[in-house]
């Protein structure tokens, strides 16, 4: 039999063909060299996994109720989660109930969910720069209008939302230790921003998954804690627990959820039983209560090396953000020099990070990168940034080709 002739395949989706693998996507898989130090990735520590807790939490739930974990469920979630879930939002004086919250397979598909529910082609959603590139590439298959607004050290500027919130469909943010930022909205300024939200016809996406991995002291609430009703809480176990066990939520006003609901149905009918009692458990059993100390431990041993590694080895011109909080460190080279441009320097020299400029839209910001300290210990840490700290001197001197144009 001859082989069918090659031919092109049927036309795909025009949503789809918006989708992209990027070079810098390309790039970093060169970071998993071993002689590649990687502060791009913004994964938990693995070594911080309560393995021996979940195994045993594993073999009581299989021994107590195999037919419910094993079995399809709702798709709303198992109640004992969406439970802890509003329990846990109300102590941070929002006030859901469990039947507003909605168990999700990551908070990733949350995003998802809510870009399928709420944008539609050419609507405005607004993003603070940078913003968080999962959040960006969940929402850009909807094909909105991407509105950035700028920042500074105090979060989102309120004349910038004021701006751009007329005719918006939504506003996206992070108000506590952002990805890629590390920032925090600051309690005065996230009034501000909770008034203007409150009286505009917009949905908020507030965007939680590092809220408790603080360092010195627990965050400031978050906007819909400050009465904003159009608001809806995405939330993971991704950081605290294990992101392999794909859960995260979503926590809304009720004819929201109900609009959530049905569009998961059509997606994965419901997030994994088995995973979800699994997470009960070790929620019931305090395992996360008693290990959020310890990741607070190492995460912040690991800052506080990557800023005093910062602060000792880079050339004058260059900042960055001094979080207290989370997993990133924002870099900004002086004006001239491409962060893109110089990555493939840095691999070489055994450092990886990620270009800033995937974290924006709007004007570029190709003099910004982010650093993550979790996954590489201190003595680790203090030596990539000082050999990224050469490269970076060195370039400003002697290297015009990796200069921004």
């Amino acid at each position: 039999m001859n082989p069918p002739s090659a031919r092109p395949l049927p036309a795909i989706a025009q949503r789809a063909q918006r989708l992209r693998t990027s070079a810098i996507h390309d790039l970093l898989q060169l970071a998993n060299r071993a002689d590649v130090v990687s502060l791009a990735g913004g994964l938990p520590d693995a070594a911080s996994f309560p393995a021996d807790a979940l195994r045993e939490a594993s073999d009581r739930v299989l021994r107590e109720q195999p037919h419910a974990a094993l079995q399809y469920g709702p798709t709303e979630g198992i109640a004992p989660l969406r439970e802890w879930v509003a329990a846990h939002l109300r102590a941070q004086g929002m006030d859901f109930t469990p039947a507003q919250v909605l168990i999700t397979s990551g908070s990733q598909q949350g995003l998802d969910l809510l870009g399928k529910v709420l944008v539609d082609p050419g609507s405005r959603v607004v993003v603070e720069r940078p913003s968080y590139l999962g959040a960006l590439q969940a929402f850009a298959l909807y094909a909105p209008e991407f509105v950035g607004i700028e920042a500074d050290a105090s979060g989102p500027l309120p004349e910038a939302l004021a701006a751009a919130l007329p005719g918006a469909r939504m506003a996206y943010l992070q108000p506590r230790f952002s990805n890629p930022a590390g920032r925090s909205i600051a309690p005065a300024r996230a009034d501000a921003l909770a008034a203007l939200l409150r009286a505009a016809d917009a949905w908020l996406v507030e965007d939680d998954p590092y809220g408790e991995l603080w360092f010195d002291a627990p965050p400031a609430p978050g906007l819909i804690a400050r009465d904003v009703p159009q608001g809806a809480h995405l939330g993971t176990f991704s950081k605290v627990l294990a992101p392999g066990l794909r859960l995260g939520w979503i926590a809304g006003p009720q004819g929201l959820i109900d609009k959530l609901v049905q569009a998961k149905q059509a997606a994965d009918l419901h997030t994994a039983s088995f995973n979800q009692m699994l997470v009960a458990e070790v929620l019931r059993a305090g395992v996360v209560e008693r290990g959020l100390p310890v990741l607070r431990r190492i995460y912040r041993e690991r800052r506080d090396a990557m800023l005093s590694a910062l602060d000792a080895n880079m050339p004058e011109g260059v900042a960055w953000t001094k979080p207290d909080g989370g997993l990133f460190v924002w870099v900004t080279l002086p004006p001239q020099l491409d962060a893109a441009a110089l990555l493939p320097q840095a691999i070489a020299c055994g450092v990886a990070y990620v270009p800033g400029d995937t974290f924006n839209v709007g004007a570029p910001a190709r003099n910004t990168l982010r650093l993550s300290y979790s996954t590489v210990d201190a003595p680790t840490i203090r030596g990539a940034v000082a050999r990224l700290a050469a490269l970076i001197h060195e370039t400003l001197h002697h290297e015009p080709a990796l200069r921004s144009a």
